[in-house]
Parts: C-alpha cells; sequence; structure tokens
C-alpha cells in the first residue's frame, strides 16, 4: 500500500454514500460555498439487477451488491448463524432493499420525544418526510410532491394477495389504502420507491442528479481505516482507496453515515467506544463511549408458509419457460409483470394480542415460497405468510473483532432473547394460521406447510419460530441518540457525538427504539433532518 501525498480539505466529509449518505450529500453541497466529499466502500449501481426490481434476488448474497456479513450463532434461533446482507453499492441497502416505502407510526416517534430528544416528535419528523417525497397521490396534509424520493403504487396484483386481504377483514383487520398517515393499522398493498416499473435508490434521487456539482466529490473504493481526532476534535479521515492511503481534512463536520452496522465498527477502529473492548484488541481509546455497539434491534421475520391450489403463484408460474420469457416481455416493453415486484407486496398490521393499543406486527405476504433467500422456490402452488414483532424488547450488539478494517465485525442480534419476543414470534404464528383459516381462502384450501400442524404448545411455536426466523434486514440503534447525562448513550439530539467536537452520526444506527415497520424511508428522514441540523448550526 502507498501513502498519497497531498492532503484535500473539505467543509464536511459524509462516511457512507448509502441511503442517510446519498440525501447529506444532496443536501450539504446544494450551497456552492460547501466543499463536500463522500467516501463509498462499495461501488457505482452499473449492474441491471440493481435497476430491475426482481434483482434483489440476484443481489442478496452477491459480492458485487452484497457486504456479506453473518450473525454469531443464535441461541434463540437454535443455534443458526443468519446471513446479514448490507448494500455494497452507492445507494447502500435501498439498492437491494424491498423498496417498501413505510414510515412507521407516529407513536414511535412521540416515544423518542417523551425519552427526553425534542424534535424528534411525529409532529416534528413529518414535514421531513413529506419534503423529500414525490408521491404517486399528489401534495396534501400527509404526502409530498416533487421531491427527490419517488412512491408509486405496485404494477400487479394478484388473486391470491386479494384474497388475503379480504380473509384479514374477515378476522378483524381493515381494509385501508395508506400506511403513511401516522396509524398502520390494516390491509393493503404496500407503497413502493418505484418509478415506472424501476427500483429507486437514494442514490437514484438523490446522489446522481447532482454529482455535476463542482463543490461535491464522490470517491467509490473508499475503505474509511480511522478518523482523525486531536484534542477532542475529528479532524479527518484516512481512507485507502486503489490501494493508496489518504487523508481528508474537515474544517466543518464529519458525518458518519455507514449504518448500523458500518457506523460502531469504524468507531470503535478509530478508538472511540468502549475503553475496555478497545484495548482488548490493541485500539487506543481515545474517547470512552460505552454506548458504542450496543443497542442493537432488527425486525425477525418468522416464514410460515401455505401449499395453495386453483390459483396463480410465483413458483408455479416460474416453472414454465412460456411463462417467464412472457415475464421478460411484459417487462422489456411495459415495465410491468412479476420483474416490477417487491419481495413483498400485500402488508398486514395488526396485534399480536390485546396486550398491545397500536400494531406490534407487521405480514409481509408473497405469492410465492423458498427455503432461503437465494435457494430455488417450491414445485408447489404457495404464499408466504411471514410476519415480525415491531418492537422487539431483545437487544444484541457489534463490535469489531479485530482492528483491521477488512474484517468483519461481530453482529450478535440475540433475537428471541427475551420472554416477551418469545411470547410475541409464537401469538404471531397463530394469528398466520387465523388468517389462513378465514372464509376467503378456503376457495384455495390453504395447508400448511411451515412450520406444519404438529406445532401446538407454546414451546412447539417458539421453537419454529427459532427454526424459521431471519432477518428483514432492519438493524438499528448501535450508536443511540439519547440525553447527554445517559451513559450508553452515543449522540445527543441534533446527532452530535457526545464527547467530541466535528463528528455527527445520521443513520440508522442513532434511533434509540426502533420504527414500527420498514425502516429506511425514517433512516432518510433523519439524514433530511440532519442536514438542516448542521448547515444551521454553522451558521450560527
Amino acid at each position: 500500500m502507498t501513502t498519497g501525498a497531498a492532503q484535500e480539505r473539505f467543509d464536511y466529509i459524509v462516511i457512507g454514500a448509502g441511503s442517510a449518505g446519498c440525501v447529506l450529500a444532496n443536501r450539504l453541497s446544494a450551497d456552492p460555498r460547501n466543499r463536500v466529499l463522500v467516501l463509498e466502500a462499495g461501488g457505482m449501481d452499473d449492474w441491471i439487477w440493481f435497476h430491475i426490481p426482481v434483482g434483489y434476488l440476484f443481489a442478496i448474497g452477491n459480492p458485487r451488491a452484497d457486504w456479506l456479513f453473518k450473525t454469531e450463532p443464535e441461541s434463540g434461533l437454535n443455534g443458526r448463524v443468519l446471513g446479514y446482507p448490507r448494500g455494497r453499492v452507492i445507494g447502500g441497502c435501498s439498492a437491494i432493499n424491498a423498496m417498501i416505502y413505510m414510515r412507521g407510526q407516529s407513536a414511535d416517534y412521540d416515544g423518542w420525544r417523551q425519552l427526553g430528544l425534542e424534535g424528534w416528535g411525529w409532529d416534528d419528523v413529518l414535514p421531513y418526510f413529506r419534503k423529500q417525497e414525490d408521491h404517486f397521490g399528489g401534495r396534501n396534509d400527509m404526502h409530498g410532491a416533487g421531491g427527490e424520493w419517488r412512491v408509486e403504487e405496485p404494477r400487479m396484483r394478484w388473486e391470491i394477495l386479494d384474497a388475503v386481504r379480504d380473509a384479514a377483514a374477515e378476522i378483524g383487520i381493515p381494509k385501508v389504502e395508506d400506511f403513511n398517515r401516522g396509524n398502520n393499522f390494516g390491509a393493503a398493498y404496500f407503497h413502493l420507491n418505484q418509478k415506472t416499473g424501476r427500483r429507486w435508490s437514494a442514490a437514484r434521487g438523490f446522489l446522481k442528479p447532482v454529482l455535476n456539482r463542482p463543490n461535491l466529490k464522490l470517491v467509490t473504493g473508499a475503505l474509511v481505516e480511522r478518523i482523525n481526532i486531536e484534542n477532542g476534535r475529528a479532524t479527518g479521515v484516512t481512507y485507502t482507496a486503489n490501494g493508496i492511503s489518504q487523508t481528508a481534512l474537515a474544517a466543518g463536520e464529519i458525518v458518519l453515515s455507514a449504518g448500523a452496522i458500518g457506523s460502531p465498527h469504524l468507531l470503535e477502529r478509530s478508538g472511540i467506544g468502549n475503553g475496555v473492548l478497545l484495548q482488548q484488541h490493541g485500539i487506543d481509546a481515545l474517547h470512552h463511549l460505552p454506548g458504542v455497539g450496543e443497542n442493537l434491534q432488527d425486525h425477525l421475520q418468522i416464514r410460515p408458509i401455505f401449499k395453495v391450489s386453483n390459483t396463480r403463484t410465483l413458483n408455479v408460474e416460474y416453472q414454465s419457460l412460456f411463462k417467464r420469457a412472457k415475464m421478460g416481455i411484459d417487462y422489456a416493453l411495459f415495465r410491468r409483470g412479476p420483474l416490477t415486484m417487491a419481495p413483498s407486496q400485500l402488508g398486514i398490521f395488526t396485534r399480536s394480542s390485546d396486550d398491545y393499543e397500536t400494531p406490534n406486527i407487521q405480514f409481509h405476504i408473497q405469492p410465492l415460497s423458498l427455503d432461503k433467500f437465494g435457494e430455488p422456490m417450491h414445485p408447489f402452488g404457495a404464499i408466504t405468510v411471514s410476519v415480525c414483532n415491531l418492537r422487539p424488547t431483545s437487544r444484541g450488539s457489534v463490535h469489531l473483532q479485530s482492528p483491521k478494517s477488512t474484517d468483519a465485525p461481530a453482529i450478535a442480534p440475540h433475537y428471541l432473547s427475551s420472554e416477551e419476543d418469545r411470547r410475541v414470534a409464537a401469538d404471531s404464528i397463530r394469528v398466520a394460521r387465523k388468517l389462513c383459516a378465514a372464509p376467503s381462502l378456503r376457495r384455495f384450501s390453504p395447508e400448511e406447510f411451515r412450520p406444519g400442524p404438529a406445532a401446538v404448545t407454546e414451546e412447539d411455536l417458539v421453537k419454529a419460530a427459532g427454526d424459521l426466523g431471519t432477518t428483514i434486514f432492519h438493524p438499528v440503534g448501535t450508536c443511540r441518540m439519547g440525553r447527554r447525562e445517559e451513559a450508553d448513550a452515543v449522540v445527543d439530539a441534533r446527532l452530535r457525538v457526545i464527547g467530541l467536537a466535528g463528528l455527527r452520526i445520521a443513520d440508522a444506527s442513532v434511533m434509540p427504539r426502533i420504527t414500527s415497520g420498514n425502516t429506511n424511508s425514517p433512516t432518510m428522514m433523519i439524514a433530511e433532518k440532519a442536514a438542516e441540523m448542521i448547515l444551521s448550526d454553522a451558521r450560527a
């Protein structure tokens, strides 16, 4: 490895061009007086499967698109190790995710405010969601138009999914049209981040349209080795690109947006974190901050599968070469059909029991089934009635395993480690069974395939949840926002790293509690609000 000569100076350095970093790059460089450097460890989105919606099937698990992280063996999952996909490309996880536009519930953000985080209540954050949005329904009190973040309706429907929605109504879950008005109770087709049948990633919406700005520099393939600290202030970063080690200086601020896995990992490599842990790995503890890497939360998806007959499913249709060819023609000519599909099309939000005031479980219903992503679909007609606990009480961690930037961190979500989470998991499977036993689905003769009708007792169902559970790719909380006096807080309500100047974090890692739904758009809202705070503080 060689060392670069001159040190470039910027006003702002953004680490990570994922969902949050793309927003930050756009907003911080809007003023031509601000010189902005964006460092992305992955590459450009110059692969066709980043843009065709169904391409997630090829991107997840592919080193061109995915960092290929794995969890530690999880006792709550009966000792299994899970693949833990993270986007390895500009746009980050928005280039390989489910494309579902979801904000969560108003109570999520009001809960953040009640933790003492002023400015993060529902009424506070709604304007940032609306500012970004270009909603197919146009501008109204809840949605925006003309923003960079395109939201559209799905471009195909399935008879079996319509019937599941009818079945939900029969068990007391109403049909709704919009999950993003603050209360997501109900059943509806998901709204998607697509534009005319193509994936609309954060890179397409926010970053690529402004790369011609002379004050904005993007470096891909740039692995940040460390954030440099001098006299209690973050002054710059050292990174490697094309085999050359370089240092960039920040006259203003460094904004870390490497995600709930990457951000704590980089902080620890930079000497910021739990001093005892850092010393164990031979790293000088420059700033003791024990909350770094703790408080990991994720939505564990349990995937019951029901065989069905007398209806179309993707399992069966994909077996036909003729129908596969028709799918390709449909997409090429009309941007419609199965190639426009998100991983999940129909959503249901409800309660697992009367213990909860607002919906605490979310179903992602799919007209297909497989053992896991990357493996072939089953050779019979089936639907997957995936369900996740929206507000898990289990807490995990992300910590370095060595000082090397190329070594993956240890990811330990600790799924189903709390009694409440185990109870919700068992109840979720019961709700899935109740849904599939409703009258509207009888004509399709649903037959439980996973976990199977033999799983009856609480113990059976918890074990089944451990066997069937997998990540739904929503890690948050590992650099949590909190009050400065809280021992485990990492950033304050203005996202400033506590006890250090010149460094903020703006990504999913700052969430104190996970939102009640898909986390990509809330992460981008955080970046939007962060950019405003950064620019406001610079003017003060």
